[in-house]
């Protein structure tokens, strides 16, 4: 008994002590006939027959027969202390700074660890190599999943050293609300209207048309007159454009809390993916990063975190190629000069020839420039000429309606001319200029 009363008791001992207190003082009323065997189990909750043998106990041994005689016995099914050294030695030696959680699912995997999570963090801890996670504040009531995939998606950057040789990275994300899974990922030097626009195609590409995206603020997504106001939904955006031809709703989030659901993701993102790119062997190979990325980390990530969705059908609708690839691009508005050509960016754009006039002087086109590179111009819905991005110059056009040559048995409309680019099949000898119809 006076062990119990020490400094350094623990939690397993205090409670001994109070069920040795307890216990008795129910033998003593029991044995002063205040109670029946039956009122006497009642009270310390077991049985008539488990009663007896503590009192048998108590009788032969005095205090010494009610302790826990499991007190201070190694368990049965304890992990050997060669499994515990070889343990800590991987912690330290490959896996420091892995949380206890993300360092037990690579103990399962990769060295054919068979004990719990829990008994790894509770090791982790007392050997001092991880520190007790601190309490967490008041509760907040989550904001309801949305039902089907493809309702809503989150879009959002964070910035972080993801690359250990390569400094400061903005992975652009792109979220599904239903299940939490991760669509897109791509790490750029800064996130804007490109990278933004690539996660969008890497997601419409692979699932379809979805509802609506919520995002933050940022200039790249929306035009806000004040800072922290409200944003201007009549002054669009090169993203705030596209969403809105496509059809999808876009939703501003006016606090961090309000995109709760992307800051937890990616605190589990800056957590986990930092080290996968190190034990895969990528420092600063930002090409690297992303392929590793979209072909090995995120289908492991989304069947470790996605979540089932409320209702098992899809909001996304399925939709061409053709349907977006002109939209989802950076557009500009030029005037075209006196020698048929535009200006973009430090070049001169030349249009060539084309049937539909004899030039384009004074006219106003639009340039699309698209993420993998390519450009292009419009003369309002037909593509005027199109430069791929395996083109060496932009000096090299393929002119989309150059040729007066008509076609009507390849495309089923006359005046289309040959074209072979991305938007078509490679089987097909001639192309139709889809920017037309």
């Amino acid at each position: 008994m006076m062990s119990l009363l020490g400094e350094t008791m623990r939690l397993t001992e205090q409670r001994q002590g109070l069920r040795m207190l307890k216990l008795r003082d129910v033998l003593s009323r029991w044995e002063a006939a205040d109670l029946s065997q039956l009122e006497a189990a009642e009270l310390l909750g077991m049985s008539e027959r488990t009663f007896r043998r503590w009192a048998r106990r108590f009788e032969e041994e005095g205090e010494d027969g009610l302790l826990d005689r499991r007190l201070g016995r190694r368990s049965g099914r304890s992990v050997p202390d060669s499994d515990c050294d070889e343990i800590e030695r991987l912690y330290r030696e490959r896996y420091q700074g892995f949380t206890a959680k993300h360092f037990h699912e690579h103990l399962v995997k990769s060295h054919g660890f068979s004990w719990g999570y829990t008994w790894t963090k509770t090791h982790l801890q007392s050997r001092g190599l991880l520190s007790r996670a601190p309490r967490r504040g008041a509760h907040r009531r989550k904001r309801p999943r949305r039902p089907l995939v493809g309702m809503m998606l989150h879009q959002d950057a964070s910035k972080h050293i993801w690359l250990a040789g390569a400094g400061e990275l903005d992975l652009v994300v792109t979220m599904d609300d239903a299940t939490s899974a991760i669509y897109s990922a791509i790490l750029v030097e800064e996130e804007g209207s490109a990278s933004s626009i690539s996660g969008l195609i890497e997601t419409i590409a692979a699932k379809g048309l979805f509802c609506s995206l919520y995002t933050d603020r940022g200039s790249h997504y929306f035009h806000t007159p004040e800072a922290g106001g409200k944003v201007d939904k009549n002054a669009l955006t090169q993203l705030g454009r596209a969403l809105a031809q496509l059809g999808i709703e876009h939703i501003p989030a006016y606090s961090p809390e309000a995109r709760g659901r992307s800051e937890r993701m990616f605190r589990t993102l800056q957590d986990r993916l930092p080290k996968e790119l190190a034990l895969a062997g990528i420092a600063n190979d930002v090409d690297a990063a992303n392929c590793f990325l979209r072909e090995v980390y995120l289908p492991a990530h989304n069947a470790r975190f996605a979540v089932e969705p409320a209702e098992e059908s899809s909001a996304f609708v399925p939709v061409a190629e053709a349907q977006w690839r002109d939209i989802l691009c950076i557009q500009e508005e030029r005037v075209v000069a006196p020698d048929n050509t535009v200006s973009f960016k430090g070049r001169r754009l030349q249009i060539p020839p084309h049937p539909a006039r004899a030039h384009f002087v004074r006219a106003k086109v639009r340039v699309h420039e698209y993420p993998d590179g390519a450009l292009a111009i419009f003369h309002g819905p037909r593509c005027l000429v199109r430069w791929l991005k395996d083109e060496p110059t932009v000096e090299n056009p393929i002119a989309c309606d150059a040729s007066p040559a008509f076609a009507p048995q390849a495309c089923g409309r006359p005046g289309q001319a040959p074209l072979a680019h991305p938007a078509h099949k490679a089987t097909e000898a001639k192309a139709v200029n889809l920017c037309a119809t």
